[in-house]
């Protein structure tokens, strides 16, 4: 009876641990490298834009950095190998990616306003 307790209590003390690691990974707020990685991968993922424009021709650049999120600009990369004007890089679409949630909102010029970020219908 005293074995079969102290496995119990050796197991559940097992579990508190493993659950407390797991929690504190999930809580530590993403870096930018992180959240620009998170937001690459998500695009690419859900093949935003595989219809308009390939991946090799946009570029990633932060336009503001807060406590809470990173917002990050896509803009097409104007060269010999993806055309266009190479004095110019139009803004495709904005982001935010939440630091501690890793959320992503998507900017909507048309209501100018942040949408949750929802993958196309394919």
């Amino acid at each position: 009876m005293k074995i079969h307790f102290r496995l119990v209590t050796a197991f559940t003390a097992v579990v508190f641990i493993f659950v407390a690691i797991a929690e504190g990974a999930r809580s530590r707020p993403l870096d930018e490298d992180a959240a620009l990685a998170l937001l690459e991968r998500t695009l690419k993922q859900d093949h935003v834009y595989a219809k308009r424009i390939s991946l090799e021709c946009i570029a990633y650049g932060t336009e503001e950095t807060t406590s809470v999120y990173f917002e990050f600009v896509l803009r097409e990369v104007h060269n010999p190998k993806c055309g266009g004007d190479p004095e110019t890089s139009p803004a495709i679409d904005r982001y935010r990616v939440y630091r501690h949630s890793g959320k992503i909102q998507r900017w909507e010029a048309a209501g100018d306003k942040w949408q949750p970020y929802r993958p196309p219908a394919n």
